[in-house]
């Protein structure tokens, strides 16, 4: 017959011994209304493993993190990079293929062996019902409207918002920079941050995505946040998870990486991360999606082309802040 003392050994040698995958991500992934506990449960359950997160900062301070670390980063998989950065991702030589074979719910095709979708939104500015919206960055630039935007370098919210810019008016989007400094009351590290500016009354619009308004019409049943549909269109972010090519749990990372297009995953992604889904849940989208503004055109660089972009797209941003 067991004792208590025998059987809390056991207990506690079963728990020691239970394997770790920890898991980069952003700030935003992690708290509990984020989709980090649920996804974290469901995977626990099926891989009798443990899953540690770390957040560390928004989407583009993940790569720097990592890169900072090199081989000796304690990350056996890295999610919340976006299609902005996986060219620079690639050129680390610090992930490895997943071995994933999904079929995708996406805007556009994706083909990569490395970068895995989880899910999917477009760029918008969200502000209140009842405030007067631009169409399109040229009208903004003309208002007296203030805006809270994310920095490109550290934020890929922010890097969006400059890739889009440029996207949109090419040689000219420095004049349309210029137009809106003024209307920029603060730029801030990353996307929390800025969200968290706006809903305290600080801004009149805050750089977010189109599905943002979900959020507070399915979570807090308040339909007086709108997303503003601009002409020229909107960009599209891809957010991917990778895995770390030195992780020491490749089993792991491998079954996390295939987790990630099940239904258990992505049914957790519309009303936690409140963006679309990579691979579509059993059950649709949520009731209030159908609701969200859907752009005519949408505006996307390949990986290669946002990176060759990205640095004077930056500097035009910067220069235009500066004056």
């Amino acid at each position: 017959m067991k004792t208590c003392a025998t059987i809390a050994g056991l207990m506690f040698a079963s728990a020691a011994s239970a394997e770790t995958l920890t898991i980069y991500t952003y700030d935003s992934f992690v708290p509990d209304w984020g989709p980090g506990p649920a996804i974290e449960t469901a995977f626990e359950a099926e891989c009798g493993c443990d899953i540690a997160f770390v957040a560390a900062g928004d989407g583009a301070a993940l790569l720097s993190r990592v890169r900072l670390e090199g081989a000796r980063t304690e990350a056996d998989i890295v999610l919340g990079l976006d299609s902005n950065l996986v060219a620079a991702a690639r050129e680390t030589g610090l992930f490895a293929p997943h071995g994933v074979t999904a079929d995708l719910d996406l805007p556009v095709a994706w083909h990569d062996d490395t970068f895995l979708p989880f899910d999917w939104g477009y760029f918008a500015f969200v502000s209140n019902a009842g405030t007067e919206a631009p169409a399109n960055f040229r009208e903004l630039a003309d208002s007296d409207l203030s805006i809270a935007i994310q920095d490109p370098r550290s934020s890929t919210p922010g890097l969006g918002l400059v890739l889009w810019v440029g996207a949109a008016y090419g040689d000219e989007a420095a004049s349309i920079w210029e137009g809106l400094a003024d209307n920029v009351l603060t730029v801030t590290p990353g996307w929390s941050d800025a969200y968290g500016l706006f809903l305290e009354g600080e801004a009149d619009a805050v750089l977010s995505y189109t599905t943002s308004p979900a959020y507070h019409l399915i979570a807090e049943d308040d339909d007086s946040k709108v997303a503003w549909a601009f002409d020229e269109g909107h960009y599209l972010q891809i957010e991917v998870a990778a895995i770390v090519a030195e992780t020491d749990q490749p089993e792991l990372a491998a079954q996390f990486m295939a987790f990630i297009g099940t239904d258990a995953f992505q049914s957790v992604i519309p009303t936690t991360n409140w963006m679309y889904p990579s691979v579509m849940p059993e059950a649709g989208l949520p009731e209030g999606f159908e609701t969200l503004v859907q752009p005519d055109k949408g505006l996307l660089m390949a990986p290669e082309e946002a990176a060759a972009a990205r640095d004077a797209a930056i500097a035009v941003w910067r220069d235009a802040l500066a004056r």
